[in-house]
């Protein structure tokens, strides 16, 4: 761990923050604790909560859940602001941002497989930077990784850093398939919408260097990253829709809403579990402390 890492956004900019799950089922009790979080977290910053569909990956999607996770938000009495975007709406931007970066020799095409990189321990080891394969639509694309330690600082987590070895591991932005990955499209996203807080999961913070790497080679300032504590059932697993976590019910979103905040840490009074969601985000929002959030990556539910 670096003892002193720069904080990973300047604090002054406008609070723009947001909820950017996956249409690949219903929100679950972890979605919850994170969409609560980063609604609470905006709002008591007087700043404004956007939400984005990321639909990305359509083998995984599942028919009619991003209408079920705009509806199950509402619910809750968690309104965002501004329009839902959607990135699959988005594929010219992706793509001129891969243009951007081509233009520069920032990237390059890279053939290997995913059995040849576990071979390798699972670590890719940068072998197709050297051979200018070119980028075709059946190679995936790789991003040039810098030599620089990628340590930041989290408000909640406190410093990190990478592995030497994912320090210098080339990662993906377009996937061999032709899908744009996760890191490119989400970056692009955050610059277009001003965001300035990512408020998410610890099961991402493997992703926050990948995602400051790209902001520097885009000459953008990045947003702040907290990452709270995962959701985990008996045996260590993440709750996800993969492992079936139970999906929140809007007839039982006081209680479910209650547990969150006590998830999160923040003590709410036992006589706001017969309030409405209204009045329970209201108390959430006036009483918010950061401070207060578990500073541990995952716990049991």
């Amino acid at each position: 761990m670096n003892s002193n890492p720069q904080p990973s956004a300047p604090s002054n900019l406008p609070y723009i923050g947001r909820f950017a799950p996956s249409p690949t089922g219903r929100l679950h009790f972890g979605s919850l604790v994170a969409a609560v979080a980063s609604f609470v977290d905006a709002k008591a910053h007087q700043g404004r909560w956007l939400v984005r569909i990321e639909d990305l990956d359509p083998p995984r999607e599942v028919p009619g859940a991003a209408s079920d996770i705009l509806h199950t938000l509402e619910a809750f009495k968690l309104h965002w602001d501004g329009d839902v975007i959607y990135q699959s709406d988005r594929s010219a931007r992706y793509q001129s941002a891969i243009q951007q970066l081509q233009q520069q020799q920032l990237i390059y095409g890279c053939r290997c497989t995913r059995k040849q990189i576990r071979q390798s321990g699972g670590v890719y080891l940068n072998v197709c930077r050297d051979q200018q394969w070119p980028i075709t639509n059946d190679s995936a694309i790789r991003v040039k990784q810098s030599d620089h330690p990628s340590d930041f600082a989290d408000p909640i987590m406190g410093a990190l850093q990478e592995s030497p070895d994912k320090q210098r591991e080339d990662f993906i932005i377009r996937r061999r398939d032709g899908l744009f990955a996760y890191q490119l499209a989400v970056v692009c996203d955050d610059i277009d919408q001003g965001i300035s807080c990512v408020v998410r999961g610890a099961d991402l913070l493997d992703s926050t260097p990948k995602q400051l790497r790209l902001f520097q080679l885009f000459n953008h300032t990045p947003p702040e990253y907290q990452h709270i504590p995962l959701a985990v059932n008996q045996n260590g697993d993440k709750l996800s829709k993969q492992n079936y976590a139970p999906a929140i019910l809007p007839g039982q979103a006081q209680d479910q809403l209650f547990q969150a905040l006590c998830f999160l840490g923040q003590k709410p009074p036992a006589e706001l579990k017969t309030d409405s969601c209204e009045q329970m985000l209201r108390w959430a929002i006036d009483h918010w402390q950061r401070s207060a959030i578990p500073k541990t990556p995952a716990i049991n539910v």
